[in-house]
């Protein structure tokens, strides 16, 4: 019930939900002791009715928190509005103590930890008002056994949060599964289209270039003609730096011996080298380095890995905005931070980040950025993206940390 996007989940999403519907109508309508009078009690539950049903028809089109509350709160309402108008009934209270259950559908960890302890607050509240209002004789089921049933809710508590805590890291694991799987697809995808393509284009490439350039030094030709030249060779090494990021991914360099690298070093010389350009849109870069941050890598992959995800940063902030860049052991890995401040992406952008040929910029090929992935990945590392819409992004890289003492 989190995500309902094709159109076979939405077909199955609402013949439950219409089931759940009629049953709902069918227990107000039929054989409703309440049914005759139509008082406040049954318009109450008719409204709390309605309005559930509303948003349970809404919620694959408005997939938000608040509508998962929406139906969580007015849920609760409705079946402890069934306890209290009901007291004869005493499935009701087996209902109650299964509210929770029913955030375990959304995938959600706050909203389901919300509605335990909100259930909990409310039965609390519940027993309380059946105390001191003495009406303990409408409700003679739990008279009669009333630290058994409160035993019971708290059973059937634990029981629903066991059963969420075992479901939710099953699917933490299923879903980084198929982030690995994804992430492999695209190495793969990647590696073939290298080994394909790129010697046999770059061989052609090679012989117009060099007749551009034989014919650039050619004083027969006109200056006009002369700069359509310079032009198309300009094209041609831009096509060649794609064929290039092609076969190094085809084809890692594994033979760049890893050494032992201070990051602060490494970031330092990168900001450095990137100011200038930072410049020309009024950006700023901010370095901060805190606590002994030493990997183990190739510095000239690093330089490369960390210049884009900074480039990148700075291309997509605004006009005089700060990108920072931070850097900092947490336990037994190095944390390297890239945040700024400008356009961000939403979530299918995000996922979709590390394709080949899936770029965000005009003239973009995502390739770079899949390199980024390799290099990350070539030394057990891991880099992760939290952005949303005219939020900004924050890239997070994560390496083991090399402890130069144990090493000596």
């Amino acid at each position: 019930m989190k995500e309902i996007k094709n159109n076979f989940n939405i077909k199955i999403y609402y013949i439950v939900v219409w089931a759940i519907i009629a049953i709902i109508i069918g227990g107000l309508f039929i054989d409703n002791p309440r049914l005759s009078d139509c008082g406040w009690g049954f318009i109450f539950q008719l409204i709390w009715a309605f309005s559930l049903s509303i948003c349970l028809l809404l919620y694959p089109k408005k997939e938000t928190d608040i509508f998962r509350i929406s139906i969580i709160v007015l849920a609760s309402i409705y079946f402890y509005s069934l306890f209290l108008f009901y007291p004869d009934t005493g499935s009701n209270f087996i209902l109650l103590c299964f509210i929770p259950a029913l955030s375990i559908l959304f995938f959600n960890s706050k909203l389901f930890y919300f509605t335990l302890f909100l259930n909990g607050g409310l039965i609390l509240f519940l027993f309380g008002y059946i105390m001191f209002t003495n009406q303990e004789p409408q409700y003679s089921y739990l008279e009669q056994d009333l630290i058994g049933n409160v035993l019971n809710f708290i059973a059937s508590q634990i029981i629903i949060y066991f059963i969420f805590y075992l479901t939710n890291g099953r699917m933490k694991k299923q879903q980084l599964y198929y982030e690995q799987i994804q992430q492999s697809e695209r190495l793969k995808t990647s590696g073939q289209l290298a080994a394909a393509v790129a010697h046999e284009i770059r061989n052609p490439l090679t012989v117009v270039k060099g007749f551009l350039q034989l014919y650039e030094k050619d004083n027969s030709f006109s200056s006009d003609q002369k700069r359509h030249f310079t032009l198309m060779v300009d094209e041609l090494n831009m096509a060649e730096q794609v064929i290039s990021q092609f076969l190094t991914m085809a084809k890692p360099e594994q033979e760049q011996a890893a050494e032992i690298v201070d990051v602060k070093d490494i970031l330092q010389s990168v900001t450095d080298l990137l100011h200038s350009y930072g410049l020309l849109h009024d950006n700023r870069i901010e370095l901060k380095v805190t606590d002994d941050c030493t990997i183990s890598a190739n510095i000239i992959e690093l330089k490369q890995l960390l210049i884009n995800i900074i480039k990148n940063a700075i291309e997509a902030s605004n006009y005089g905005d700060l990108v920072m860049v931070t850097a900092e052991k947490e336990k037994n890995f190095v944390v390297i931070k890239v945040i700024d401040h400008g356009k961000g992406m939403s979530e299918e952008e995000v996922a979709s980040l590390g394709t080949p040929f899936y770029s965000l910029k005009s003239k973009g090929t995502g390739l770079g950025l899949m390199i980024c992935f390799n290099i990350v990945e070539k030394y057990n590392g891991k880099i992760e993206f939290a952005s949303s819409k005219n939020q900004g992004t924050a890239t997070t890289i994560r390496f083991p940390y090399y402890d130069k003492n144990k090493a000596i």
